[in-house]
């Protein structure tokens, strides 16, 4: 699934993906197996939570996911409905519900008229997905056509009572058009489609003009804020690369320690959270189906996107985590005495568990599976320090058992809780970004297979509408803790072990119990520190 993200973009998991090592062998590599069992996941004999609350395991929580209100079941445009199944104009209905049709039927029921305008749902879920078919400028030059061929917008003398009717119509698609795709009119083609289509029906109101201006303001607005926000991600992106280092020496340290700078687990699960928003705050919708766009097999073998893909704030988080990951196991694997690197996980355990309670699963599982990491794991002489039930609880959340089923339930629990929430401290969720990826790839390869008549299933449309829109939702919450621009900085920045740094460290810290590690060892020495 991830090798469609391109060559920069990879499973945000070293590997093999600590999240889908069993927990037994990672339990045996902390020499942990004996002390806590399997089954337990550090609970008490009686089942209970010891010492710990976690506010998303309360019982009664949702068993289902609840849609955001866009995507409340409904049927589209009622006077197209049928009791049964039927075709009107091309476009497949079944009980109410439109099911499948051709393009060329969906595009003609995207496009306003005097008396009709598209459901909003509808224009959502067919520009989020047309473009598995169609790229957006085809499709906006597409529109304008027909709407100039229907409303006669050619013609030398205008029907300014039609286009009266007509003009708030097409302003307003136009304008749901730029607010929720606003990447899209990056490109001039896009620009010169928008201001083609006012400058015809402007001469029938004046009020056209300062709508066309108003549009045009507020979509220069944004996307010079996006601009803006990529551009930093960029520069951090940048920064970072040029301070990964392998492990040279200690003592002394490399860098100032995770605790030297936030010692409170709570600041730094909020700091986390922060950055998380931040960046997510970029992603657009199109880029979760631009990532996977193939070739359409009905249009020739000519990709639907030929120039390269939009999916640069896709790819700058799920850098994010890889780089959380590290950073964990760079924290743990760091100081020289036991008992530091020992604090240091317990201080991270405690952090992921506040993650968990705000909603925040993207760190929570960036700091499990930074843990899990095999130089970090082997550190059992560490681990025997270390207070493993909490660590246990949420590694069992976590579990990818049963296709994450317990992460997956917490997550409907934090939707549920967003949605009935007073405050935007309890509308947090940000998911677990990857497996989130992962289950958008599969609905992007429903939504590009034609049914057998050539049709588009406007079903599977729906049902990546409904994922990407509670995406939406839960990006745009604004973060309701104060930002420290220190520790923020420090998680942007501090340098980080590379893998083969990271088991160097390892070994330095605790010796190699066997001859494959200790043959490693040796080459890394001689490598890395150049000593032999």
């Amino acid at each position: 699934a991830f090798a469609d993200l391109g060559a920069s973009v990879r499973c945000p998991f070293p590997s093999p993906c600590p999240a889908a090592q069993p927990l037994a062998e990672s339990r045996a590599l902390r020499g942990l197996s004996e002390t806590q069992p399997e089954g337990s996941c550090g609970c008490e004999p009686d089942g209970s939570l010891p010492d710990v609350s976690f506010s998303l395991l309360q019982e009664g929580m949702p068993q289902t996911l609840t849609s955001t209100s866009m995507f409340t079941p409904c049927s589209f445009s009622p006077h197209l409905h049928t009791a049964k199944e039927d075709e009107q104009g091309g476009l497949i209905f079944q009980d109410g519900n439109l099911t499948s049709a051709s393009l060329d039927a969906l595009i003609q029921h995207l496009i306003p008229t005097t008396d009709y305008y598209p459901e909003v749902t509808y224009i959502f879920t067919f520009l989020l997905s047309s473009r598995l078919f169609i790229e957006p400028h085809e499709l906006l030059s597409r529109v304008c056509h027909k709407c100039i061929e229907q409303q006669r917008l050619d013609d030398p003398v205008l029907d300014k009572a039609r286009i009266r009717k007509f003009g708030p119509k097409i302003l307003q698609l136009l304008t749901e058009w730029t607010e929720t795709f606003p990447y899209d009119f990056q490109e001039e083609r896009m620009i010169g489609h928008l201001k083609d289509m006012i400058h015809r029906i402007a001469p029938c109101d004046e009020a056209y003009w300062k709508k066309m201006n108003q549009l045009l303001q507020t979509l220069n607005q944004k996307l010079a804020t996006l601009s803006h926000g990529q551009e930093g991600i960029v520069k951090i992106s940048a920064a970072v690369s040029d301070k990964l280092v392998a492990f040279k020496s200690k003592p002394p340290s490399i860098q100032r320690e995770i605790l030297s700078v936030c010692s409170d687990p709570y600041t730094l699960a909020q700091q986390l959270t922060h950055v998380e928003l931040e960046r997510l705050s970029h992603i657009g919708p199109e880029e979760f189906v631009q990532a996977f766009v193939h070739k359409d097999p009905l249009d020739g073998t000519k990709p639907c996107f030929s120039e390269q893909k939009k999916t640069s704030n896709l790819e700058a988080y799920v850098k994010w985590f890889n780089r959380l990951c590290y950073l964990v196991a760079t924290e743990i694997c760091m100081p020289a005495k036991k008992k530091q690197r020992a604090q240091v996980i317990e201080f991270f355990i405690d952090v992921a568990r506040e993650c968990f309670n705000i909603g925040n699963f993207n760190s929570l599982m960036a700091i499990i599976s930074g843990m899990n990491m095999s130089p970090v794991s082997r550190l059992k002489k560490t681990w025997s320090k270390v207070k493993t039930a909490k660590f246990f609880i949420l590694e069992h959340q976590m579990d990818p058992t049963g296709n994450f089923y317990n992460y997956r339930t917490a997550l409907r629990g934090a939707a549920h809780r967003s949605l009935t929430a007073h405050s935007n401290r309890e509308k947090i969720v940000i998911p677990f970004f990857s497996l989130l990826i992962k289950d958008i790839y599969f609905l992007n390869e429903g939504c590009a297979n034609r049914l057998p008549n050539g049709h588009v299933n406007f079903e599977k449309f729906l049902e990546l509408a409904k994922q990407v829109g509670e995406f939406i939702t839960w990006k745009q919450v604004e973060c309701p803790f104060e930002q420290d621009a220190n520790i923020i900085h420090y998680l942007h920045t501090a340098p980080i072990f590379t893998e083969d740094g990271l088991y160097l460290a390892s070994y330095e810290s605790e010796s190699p119990e066997n001859q494959t590690e200790k043959d490693r060892w040796k080459s890394l020495r001689s490598t890395i520190l150049g000593k032999t």
